[in-house]
Order: structure tokens, then C-alpha cells, then sequence
């Protein structure tokens, strides 16, 4: 992670940890880098959160003044931005987004043409950029760069979602959740046009209501009415779309875990699961880990962060990976993650299998986890205090293999999140708070 971007590009409290002149400087330095070879073809989206207009209007001020064109797609998925940077050859895609977070908080993150997101090598110049603006000259007479709407970017994208999953979904009634984010504005018309059942809650955006009590983050909500309703299932996206989690029809959580498990069975029973490998964080359960094993598959753990997955499964051709949070990327059809492609993914094994969420996973034995979030004076220190390294080491071997701990930094926040994995809720509390005990006993919390 560098100075301003950590594991999902910039992100911070909008105006104060990301600023109106940090999202000026980013635009005008890749409308200058991308105009080399003439004038750059930028592509800018948005979720709905209050502030992203404004660092719309800056990012394409900023492109512009250098010398490229900008192209504005309006309010739309993180997915859907890396897609259409992708089909139409835009020389890069800048997502304003903050993903689960707040409305007060927004960010910024960057694809390259591939769909793929900035390497660290570029993310370090944007920064150097950044903290010493020179060097760019500002683009004059007819060299100065267009800011044109590019609407039709977002009909290829649901054009495209339902020619990769055609199959007739009406034998399904679901309830979704768009988090008042990206997706209320694309999600029920894929749905129905495909032939499902299905309600929308927390479409409504305002600027301030996105993942407010609402969305992947809080399903609270979502698993009250898909018991009310009588739903087979429910889903939720979070802000910016690239995440999706599901509820099942007894109002249950059912995480990315899950979803990832079948929709390995179902890529291994069609013959597209490469390798026979997943890719996951050290996030995901040990349970995810047996039940993989059983079925004749393995799982590949990266560090924490979507890129790090899609990294692992570029370099080894892996076709599926992801994160228990819902970021799940199917290498098949594209080099990013989408929640609601992946919501089509899982509805079509749903089919090919025939069978209920809960029976498509029924192998699947999840052990108790627990995460606390600790907000820390330093997040460095913290980690690298002896005490509790030795504490961490202490707790991992006590579960020899029955279970994990995982304390690690927050690429976007000041804490340190703990989490335990164990066979009984109470060991994961005890260890826990062994954790969280000592960071605060030595001073190093808020």
C-alpha cells in the first residue's frame, strides 16, 4: 500500500481524507500520461454516494485540462465501469466509489484496459503527482480534451450479463437488496428480462442513504422480509456493486464462502474449475477448505484483497476465486469482480443442480468465526508490536489446524481487525478479546 492508495484504490472521508484537490490531480495526470499517443480516452463512473458528482466534475476537469477526453457514465456499478473500460477500448476506467463504506466517505479506484485494476508501479506515479503537481502543462486551443456522456455503456453491459446467462429464471423468487447503491438502477431489469421473480428493496438512492442499514454490510433488513415473503432466497449487493451476499429462505446468512463453494461444484461438474482450484483469502472457514477437498478441489489462499485473487488466478490460470465478504471474480468472463454476475452465476447452478441454496451447500460445515475491529492510535505499531505477535503465534498454535486467527491492518480504515475462526463460539470470543484485551492494555487503542 502507498501514501493514498491502499488495497482498493484512494479512499477516505470525502473533502477530508480524499480531497477535491487530490481527485483534480489524479485526473490530470492520467489525462496527461494517456495522451502520448494523442488524445487519451478516459472513462469515468460513479456510485451514488452525495460527493461523487462533485469528484466527477474534478477527475473530468482534470483529464480535460490535460489534454484527453473524458467520457461520463453516469451512475453505475464498479463491474460495469471495468467492462465497458474493457469492450470499448478506453485507455483506462476511474471508478468513484467507496464501496461498503459510509455516504461521508468516497473513493477513487483505476482499471487499466483489461478491466483489470492499476498495478502498484502506476498507483506510486499518480502519488508522486500528487504530493508535487509539476511537470504537466495544461492543454491549450483545440488540444484541450472533450467531457462527453457515454450512456450506452451501461445497455452493453446488461446486454451483455444476459447473453452469459440466458437460461430462463422463473421457476425463482428472490428478494434483492441494491444497498440504495450502483445496482438500483440496473438489477430488476436483468432479473426480469431473464424471467425471475423477484423484488427490490433499498433502490431508492439520495447521496446519503447508500449501505445505510441496508446492503451486504447490514442484512438485517434483507432477512426479515425474505422470511416475511416467503422468498426462496434473498441477495444483497453492497455500494458499489462488485460484492454480493445471500439469505436464505429461513432468513440465514450465506456468505461468499458459500456462494464460492457452489459455484465450484457447479464450474467442476461442467469442467471449467482449471485446475481444480479456488482462490481465497485467509478469510474463508477451514470448513470451505474440507468440503472442497471432498469434492476432489483444493483452495489456494492469497493475501487479503481482490487483487491479490485475481493476481494468483491470472498467474496460474485459475477460473474461480474470491472473498468470504461476496467479491467473487469468474476468470471465464472477465478479469473483475460482479456482484450481480455472480448472482446470474449462482441462479444458473441453482438450475443446473436443481435444487435449494441450502442443498446445493448442504457438504459445506462452517466453523464459528468472530471479528472484532479494534480503531488503533497506529495501525504499523500495532502490528508490529513483539507482545502480540507472540500472542497471535500463541492462539494459531492452540487450533492446530481446527481453526485460524487472522489480525491484520485495514487497507482503508485506522484499525486492526482480529478474527478468530474456532469449533465453538466461545473459544472464538475467548481468543478474540485475548487480542483485543492486550492492544488495549498497551496503550495502542482509541
Amino acid at each position: 500500500m502507498g501514501k493514498y492508495f491502499g488495497t482498493d484504490g484512494i479512499r477516505g472521508e470525502a473533502n477530508v481524507g480524499l480531497t477535491s484537490e487530490i481527485a483534480y490531480r489524479v485526473g490530470r495526470f492520467i489525462g496527461d500520461y494517456y495522451k502520448k499517443n494523442g488524445k487519451g480516452k478516459i472513462l469515468i463512473g460513479k456510485d451514488t454516494r452525495l460527493s461523487s458528482s462533485m469528484f466527477e466534475s474534478l477527475l473530468a476537469a482534470g483529464i480535460s485540462g490535460s489534454g484527453s477526453d473524458a467520457y461520463e457514465l453516469g451512475y453505475v456499478s464498479t463491474p460495469c465501469l471495468a467492462y465497458v473500460t474493457m469492450v470499448d477500448e478506453f485507455d483506462c476506467g476511474v471508478m468513484i466509489s467507496a464501496s461498503h463504506n459510509p455516504y461521508t466517505d468516497n473513493g477513487i479506484k483505476i482499471f487499466g484496459n483489461k478491466g483489470i485494476k492499476a498495478n502498484d508501479e502506476f498507483e506510486l506515479l499518480i502519488e508522486a503527482y500528487i504530493d508535487n503537481p509539476t511537470g504537466i502543462e495544461y492543454a491549450k486551443q483545440d488540444d484541450i480534451g472533450k467531457v462527453i456522456e457515454y450512456k450506452e455503456g451501461l445497455v452493453k453491459y446488461e446486454e451483455w450479463l444476459k447473453e452469459l446467462y440466458p437460461a430462463n429464471l422463473n421457476k425463482f423468487s428472490i428478494l434483492v437488496d441494491c444497498a440504495n447503491g450502483s445496482n438500483s438502477f440496473i438489477a430488476k431489469k436483468v432479473l426480469e428480462d431473464l424471467g425471475c421473480n423477484v423484488k427490490i428493496i433499498n433502490d431508492e438512492p439520495t447521496g446519503i442513504n447508500i449501505n445505510l442499514h441496508c446492503g451486504s454490510t447490514h442484512l438485517e433488513m434483507l432477512k426479515e422480509e425474505v422470511v416475511k415473503g416467503a422468498y426462496d432466497f434473498g441477495i444483497a449487493f453492497d455500494g458499489d456493486a462488485d460484492r454480493v451476499l445471500a439469505v436464505n429462505n429461513k432468513g440465514e446468512e450465506r456468505n461468499g464462502d458459500y456462494i464460492m463453494y457452489i459455484l465450484s461444484k457447479y464450474l467442476k461438474a461442467n469442467e471449467l474449475m482449471n485446475k481444480d482450484t479456488l482462490v481465497v483469502t485467509g478469510y474463508s472457514n477451514v470448513g470451505l477448505h474440507k468440503a472442497l477437498k471432498e469434492k476432489g478441489m483444493r483452495a489456494e489462499v492469497v493475501d487479503n484483497g481482490d487483487k491479490y485473487v485475481l493476481e494468483s488466478m491470472l498467474k496460474n490460470d485459475f477460473s474461480l476465486g474470491g472473498e468470504q465478504s461476496g467479491h467473487i471474480i469468474i476468470k471465464k468472463d472477465c478479469n473483475f469482480g460482479d456482484g450481480l454476475k455472480t448472482a446470474l452465476c449462482l441462479l444458473n447452478a441453482l438450475l443446473y443442480f436443481d435444487c435449494s441454496l441450502d442443498d446445493a451447500s448442504k457438504e459445506l460445515n462452517i466453523y464459528p468465526q468472530l471479528q472484532v475491529n479494534q480503531k488503533v492510535k497506529d495501525k504499523k505499531a500495532t502490528m508490529a508490536d513483539p507482545e502480540i505477535l507472540a500472542k497471535v503465534e500463541e492462539i494459531r498454535n492452540k487450533l492446530d489446524g481446527n481453526g485460524q486467527i487472522l489480525v491484520r491492518a485495514s487497507g482503508t480504515e485506522n484499525l486492526v481487525r482480529v478474527m478468530v475462526e474456532a469449533q465453538s463460539d466461545d473459544l472464538c470470543k475467548e481468543y478474540v478479546y485475548q487480542i483485543i484485551d492486550m492492544i488495549k492494555d498497551k496503550g495502542l487503542a482509541i
